[in-house]
């Protein structure tokens, strides 16, 4: 998934039997300067998720805004630890009807051993039923590579959204091969 809003960044995250994995690449773009090379933006909460094996969740958009809907998703999933379905939709139901947060300006990815989710500010949930999701400006790409790469080869989760990721970083112009890449 893409919004054309959300430049400068693309976060993949991809499933594949018991493990998921998640990367970000690490541009910052201001106009039309590259501002920083090296950010990062997925992270892993250590608390929530199925089985209490923490959650991975990254985001696109404008920083300021994203760390502010994490902060209100980490209180969600204190919540509900075991449920990122539940505080997913808390935090979706929050977002729109909220007239502060209804101005923020992102979208983020989380994932759990069970579950992949997007959460956007329009209310939207969504689950993809392939277990592979993208969103920033090169998430398209990304998420195209990993597509191919799930269907064509054995690599693990970690190992396609290296590879996707550095491919949506030949394409993208708002994606640089500076990857983070996490996984549970």
């Amino acid at each position: 998934m893409s919004n054309s809003v959300f430049h400068a960044t693309t976060i993949l995250s991809v499933r594949r039997g018991e493990k998921v994995a998640m990367a970000g690449d690490g541009q910052v773009t201001m106009g039309h300067v590259v501002a920083k090379g090296d950010a990062v933006k997925v992270r892993r909460l250590e608390q929530g998720g199925a089985g209490g094996a923490g959650v991975l969740l990254g985001f696109a958009g404008a920083a300021a805004d994203a760390f502010a809907l994490i902060e209100k998703f980490e209180a969600r999933l204190k919540d509900t630890p075991a449920n990122i379905k539940k505080a997913a939709i808390e935090l979706a139901k929050l977002w729109r009807t909220d007239r502060m947060l209804r101005r923020l300006e992102s979208l983020l990815a989380v994932a759990d051993k069970s579950c992949s989710l997007i959460i956007s500010g329009s209310g939207d949930v969504i689950e993809p039923s392939d277990g592979i999701l993208g969103i920033g400006s090169g998430g398209s790409y990304a998420t195209a590579a990993a597509r191919a790469l799930v269907q064509h080869t054995q690599q693990s989760p970690r190992e396609i959204v290296e590879n996707a990721m550095n491919i949506a970083g030949d394409l993208c112009i708002y994606t640089n091969r500076s990857i983070t890449a996490i996984e549970l």
